[in-house]
């Protein structure tokens, strides 16, 4: 008697559970690395803004210092004030050197509004009566400010202390202007040695601050 022999070969593929459950655990793993890469994103995101910001500063003060090493001294400005310090508002004349020109002053015009800190320079000139004409002007915001120079943006406040010759120690403009109450009044530079600024960014608690020597060269 021949017996034949079926062999029965096992199925293969995938069920239906396998098949739900393999779909499952690769859901499980696509969320956890697109958790992952937008975390590393929003990171790269925000320290790049954070350089951004601190190389804005960086650059503000670096123009500042210079600002505030060229004021003009009182020899050449024969008593006319040459520095204003507001509430979100510096002005101030300095020297302007150039090659093959005779030494020239400026007003330099820093101004906070709405977040944004510009500067706006005038045209140098060594006519004094011009001068005084360009200051008031910047005074009564009377000038054209099309030509400012967004210098950072974001900046919640900007606070001020002067230093004076006489060493009494940091003042705030409107106290150190003779006890006047007008933050706005003029303040003669040829008393004041040093200037200290303080920028907070919006959204930061802490500020930051530099100091300035006034006529440092």
């Amino acid at each position: 008697m021949h017996v034949s022999r079926i062999s029965n070969s096992a199925s293969s593929g995938f069920t239906l559970v396998e098949m739900i459950i393999a779909i499952t655990i690769l859901a499980m793993v696509a969320i956890l690395g697109w958790r992952g890469l937008d975390g590393i994103v929003r990171s790269r995101v925000a320290l790049t803004t954070e350089m951004e910001q601190t190389r804005g500063m960086q650059l503000t003060f670096a123009q500042l210092q210079s600002d505030c090493a060229q004021i003009a001294p009182v020899s050449l400005m024969s008593a006319r004030p040459t520095l204003l310090a507001a509430p979100g508002r510096l002005l101030m004349v300095r020297l302007v050197f150039a090659d093959q020109q005779p030494t020239r002053v400026q007003i330099v015009d820093y101004r906070l509004r709405d977040g944004q800190l510009t500067r706006l320079e005038s045209a140098p000139t060594r006519d004094l009566n011009l001068l005084d004409t360009m200051w008031q002007s910047a005074l009564n915001d009377a000038g054209d400010r099309s030509q400012a120079v967004l210098l950072q943006s974001d900046i919640a406040s900007m606070q001020m202390q002067l230093w004076g010759s006489d060493g009494q120690g940091w003042r705030p403009p409107a106290a150190a202007n003779t006890g006047s109450q007008d933050a706005n009044v003029n303040l003669n530079a040829n008393h004041w040695t040093g200037l200290q600024i303080a920028l907070q960014l919006r959204g930061h608690d802490s500020t930051m601050a530099k100091t300035f020597l006034l006529g440092a060269s």
